[in-house]
């Protein structure tokens, strides 16, 4: 609980500092400059957001914020604003359905409605929170639950494809709904302050190659540099294995699938392979089709475990990239050594 009550004084102190100099800019301006443009930079209101549905228009600032998906709860916790409704979150939340991050972040509040655990958004119970906007920029949701959802408040959806928001954005984005984008630049500062700061304490990172994978339900995954567990282990100093990229299909945008055979083709001076249980793991890394690959036989490999673990980082947000960094940093590191 430290943690978040340090990171909510930093996040406060660094966005008066851009507050001041974003005031600053703001004088200076031409008067020609876009009015949405300097509504959304200075967080009034109203702000209108585009998306893959068309465009959405938040007439005031946001009291009661429904989320859906992935992230959009974390991050506007991580911006001070506690949801009233919020998603179950079946892989790595609790018997509640509350992830551990979130749980921490707001230990001694009330918890948020947390929404029935089903595919299509539940209508009625977003509804009864009555919310006054509900945030799904990192969703699956079509166009027909957008509608349906924008009859109960705005609906801000995600840019481009279904759950593919990156990370960063998705923060900028709830920053920029709930009219908090210097708090949300303030944010996305102190991840890369920690994600520097973890870079700098490990020199041994910087040009070592990388794969990240998973071996699951008899499938091999790949993932590639779109895939933000990836965008953000290269920012520790990694770089991208050649191999990645040569044996990369289009199969999707941020992972492919490798057969078993071409396994020992998949060179890198670091793996990483992501396992749900330690048996899952365990499995993997004693496979025949494992032995094959040089990085097993050589001891260089990390496996971050475990539901919560995996889910902290990939994709990360404005709460879980801090609450699982160290313990995934010190598994790179005695895997690099």
């Amino acid at each position: 609980m430290k943690k978040f009550v340090s990171r909510r004084l930093t996040l406060a102190a660094a966005a008066s500092i851009l507050a001041l100099g974003l005031a600053g800019c703001t004088a200076a301006a031409d008067d020609a400059a876009d009015p949405a443009a300097d509504a959304a930079a200075s967080g009034s209101f109203p702000v209108t957001i585009e998306h893959a549905f068309g465009e959405t228009t938040i007439d005031e600032q946001p009291t009661r914020v429904a989320t859906w998906g992935w992230g959009s709860a974390d991050d506007a916790i991580a911006l001070g604003v506690t949801p009233v409704a919020m998603p179950f979150q079946s892989y790595a939340g609790d018997e509640n359905g509350v992830l551990p991050w979130i749980a921490e972040a707001l230990e001694g509040t009330e918890m948020p409605l947390i929404l029935p655990d089903t595919q299509e958004p539940p209508y009625e119970d977003i509804a009864a929170a009555a919310p006054d906007v509900i945030l799904a920029a990192y969703s699956g949701i079509t166009e027909q639950e957008y509608d349906l959802l924008s009859k109960i408040a705005p609906v801000v959806a995600y840019p481009g494809d279904a759950w593919s928001t990156p990370w960063r954005e998705l923060i900028e984005i709830t920053g920029t709904a709930l009219g908090k984008t210097d708090e949300a630049s303030a944010l996305l500062a102190s991840i890369d302050t920690e994600i520097a700061d973890q870079a700098a304490a490990h020199p041994e990172f910087a040009g070592k190659t990388i794969a990240l994978t998973s071996d699951s339900a008899g499938s091999f995954y790949v993932y590639k540099k779109d895939d933000p567990r990836v965008d953000f282990t290269l920012d520790l100093g990694f770089v991208s294995a050649p191999a990645v990229d040569e044996l990369a299909t289009d199969e999707a945008s941020f992972y492919y699938t490798l057969s078993y055979e071409q396994l020992d083709q998949l060179g890198s001076d670091l793996l990483v392979n992501f396992g749900s249980t330690q048996e899952e793991s365990n499995a993997f890394l004693t496979a025949s089709y494992a032995q094959a690959m040089p990085q097993v036989q050589a001891g260089t490999v990390a496996s971050p475990v475990g539901a919560a673990f995996i889910s902290s980082v990939s994709p990360p947000t404005g709460l879980s990239l801090s609450w699982g960094l160290e313990d995934y940093v010190a598994l790179l590191a005695a895997a690099v050594t």
